[in-house]
């Protein structure tokens, strides 16, 4: 089948024009819709979430904003914003479908693609950087609606840099929507603080109308653990049999994360199909467990199956860290990692 790729070897390039293209729901969320997501009956925010988002969507209607088409350099009268709450906020624990709502208003929202921006906060941040403020207020301002998913106040610089960019949008009449991702200093019980969001979104509070979503991680509502991790000639010999397979030692790549940047772990997955680790083992400090956390949201949002050796991923972050200030961010990696190493079972057993 030939030889694996092999991650440790990438060291994509991502020119900004790339960053605005790919502002749409990444692939694992193209074919999401309100319809398609299945309230939990125990948990009736969830069914109340999707009859807001459905009616926010709707509400968005009317003449296209800037008339299809992006102006990169000069901009056109637009009428102003309407009074009310120009964005929906989803509050609620990973796994509870935020995204899948967010990306259903995006494909809900009646406006052409190039209209309508979705993103993670770290991508937006990147975007910015790539582009420049001025050049993405420009760039987004003649957009309908800007989707945030994973919004983070880790960062008070780059809090602050967004809640400028986002206050500039408002006034441009971008409707905004956002799903959140904060620390457990601002937690109670799991549940994210709206308040604190909303006094981090300096100006904004008006704009917003905060939706919680209760409810357990989807990804393991009566599902099966997931499988122990394999041997590594198991996992050498599916690497080599599978087509498009990477094969990395999970040391190796760790290590490799910190020489590219985050805004790039997409592009390091082009093209694979299965990802395939040998020697997993806890990882070593917080600024790489962070690295490994993006990488496994881009692994996600694509599909890609995981098949590893070593340790469980229940026992990559220690004990410290899942007690401390980004434990939300580390459970989530590990929900996402557990189901796609449930997706890989069927190439180790094929």
């Amino acid at each position: 089948m030939g030889e694996p790729v092999a991650l440790t070897e990438r060291t994509p390039h991502v020119p900004a024009e790339r960053l605005v293209a790919e502002m749409v729901p990444p692939p694992r969320f193209d074919g999401v819709r309100f319809d398609t997501y299945i309230p939990d009956p125990n948990q009736p925010s969830q069914a109340e979430a999707v009859r807001v988002l459905d009616s926010f969507a709707a509400g968005l209607g009317g003449a296209a904003a800037g008339g299809g088409r992006r102006r990169w350099f000069r901009r056109e009268a637009k009428p102003a914003a309407a009074a009310g709450p120009r964005g929906v906020y989803l509050d609620g624990g990973y796994g509870v479908g935020k995204t899948h709502l967010l990306a259903s208003l995006w494909h809900a929202t009646p406006a052409a693609p190039e209209q309508k921006a979705f993103g993670t906060f770290v991508e937006l941040t990147n975007l910015v950087g790539a582009l420049g403020f001025q050049q993405t207020v420009r760039t987004l301002g003649e957009h309908k609606l800007l989707c945030i998913d994973e919004f983070e106040l880790d960062d008070p610089g780059d809090t602050v840099l967004v809640s400028t960019l986002l206050g500039k949008l408002v006034e441009s009449g971008v409707a905004l929507a956002a799903t959140s991702n904060t620390l457990p200093g601002k937690l109670g019980e799991g549940r994210f603080a709206a308040a604190d969001f909303l006094r981090e979104i300096q100006g904004l509070s008006a704009h917003f109308r905060a939706l919680r979503i209760d409810g357990e991680d989807y990804r393991h509502r009566g599902l099966p653990q997931a499988p122990a991790p394999f041997g590594d000639e198991t996992v050498k010999r599916v690497a080599h049999a599978t087509p498009g397979a990477s094969l990395d030692d999970f040391p190796a790549l760790l290590d490799h994360l910190s020489r590219v940047h985050p805004s790039r772990y997409g592009a390091l997955c082009d093209g694979v199909r299965a990802v395939c680790l040998t020697g997993v083992e806890p990882v070593p400090d917080q600024s790489t467990a962070l690295r490994l956390v993006v990488l496994a949201d881009r692994l996600y949002d694509r599909e890609v199956p995981v098949l590893a050796s070593g340790r469980p991923f229940d026992q990559l972050f220690g004990e410290e860290m899942l007690a401390g200030g980004y434990r939300k961010k580390y459970f989530r990696a590990i929900s996402r990692l557990t189901a796609l190493a449930r997706d890989a079972k069927s190439l180790a057993d094929g």
